[in-house]
């Protein structure tokens, strides 16, 4: 559509953006501007995640639930192939750098796309068959798990004020669940799956990104290639891709440009984790995802379309996202 050299000057910024990041040198000598530099990225790398995760959640949304666009699978296979498309193009355009494929990388990425296969198909699914208050309240289970993963994993601990906020977050969520007039035991089924391989793929992300074998863009390119194919036979032997291929959505230009959107945001989501999860933690990615899932409560409420009120619901609802903020503002003030 557009010249060659206009191509690569759009994918040169888009990667140059992304980079920005994470590409600012420190001056070991100045301790106090390295200081100030280094709670900068952690700082940003969090606001990127939450506000790429924000609208993705809004997109998807809107394409599984609005469009009734029900193979959520297919839109993870999108994600996928974008996050290759552009890592591959920025490989060759000399703007980024990651490891060449060899018997090794194998071996030093897995289990991870296995993990992450099972967080894109799960979290999709989620988003599909639930309206979007349960689904962010049910996903604040994913703290719980990311801290006892921590703890078995990583030797972490955590004070008294942290797991009091955690429990009160699970309380509210308990709560508002036992009210849900939607409630549907799939649905609860799938979301919380998501919660075990959200906590699961970001304690895993920590552990290769601390390794330093691959890099983020490696860790990031090949998590995505060594799962294409499986989840494409996943997708063909659910009746997933086939039903997907033969909508008549496809001729709608709206739902083309915003399924596009959601391929590139996936993969932008893909790279804001694993950024936060390096400048942060494992548990502080799924603390950001909280805060921003604050938002998306009570947008959902206001112009979801799917959410049932009452008041039970409604106020395991704000005991939910209550528990979350005291938990980020707790983790933040104690520069977890």
């Amino acid at each position: 559509v557009f010249p060659r050299n206009v191509n690569i000057r759009v994918c040169r910024f888009f990667l140059s953006f992304l980079e920005y990041f994470d590409g600012m040198e420190l001056d070991p000598v100045k301790k106090e501007a390295a200081d100030r530099m280094f709670a900068a990225k952690r700082v940003g790398s969090a606001l990127f995640y939450g506000v790429t995760s924000f609208f993705i959640m809004i997109v998807n949304k809107s394409i599984l639930t609005g469009y009734g666009f029900t193979y959520p699978q297919t839109l993870g296979l999108g994600q996928m192939a974008a996050a290759v498309i552009v890592l591959r193009l920025g490989k060759y355009l000399n703007i980024i750098d990651f490891p060449a494929f060899s018997r090794d990388v194998v071996f030093k990425i897995f289990p991870l796309p296995l993990i992450y296969l099972c967080n894109l198909v799960t979290g999709l699914g989620g988003t599909q068959r639930t309206n979007l208050p349960m689904f962010t309240v049910l996903r604040r289970f994913s703290i719980l798990m990311t801290m006892i993963g921590e703890r078995l994993l990583l030797g972490y601990t955590t004070g008294y004020s942290v797991q009091f906020s955690v429990f009160t977050m699970i309380f509210g969520a308990l709560v508002a669940a036992s009210a849900d007039l939607t409630f549907d035991p799939a649905a609860y089924a799938v979301i919380l799956a998501n919660d075990f391989f959200t906590a699961a793929n970001g304690l895993y992300v920590k552990k290769k990104l601390d390794s330093k074998d691959l890099g983020k863009y490696g860790v990031l390119y090949y998590n995505a290639l060594f799962m294409i194919l499986p989840a494409a036979i996943v997708a063909w032997v659910t009746d997933d891709l086939g039903p997907a291929l033969q909508t008549p959505l496809w001729f709608d230009k709206l739902f083309l440009a915003q399924f596009l959107l959601s391929c590139i945001m996936g993969f932008v989501l893909m790279f804001s984790i694993v950024l936060c999860t390096a400048h942060n933690s494992a548990l502080t990615t799924t603390v950001v995802g909280c805060l921003k899932n604050v938002l998306i409560t009570y947008i959902g409420m206001a112009f979801g379309g799917d959410y049932v009120f009452s008041w039970v619901n409604f106020v395991g609802l704000n005991i939910s996202v209550f528990g979350s903020v005291i938990y980020s503002y707790v983790k933040f003030a104690n520069q977890d």
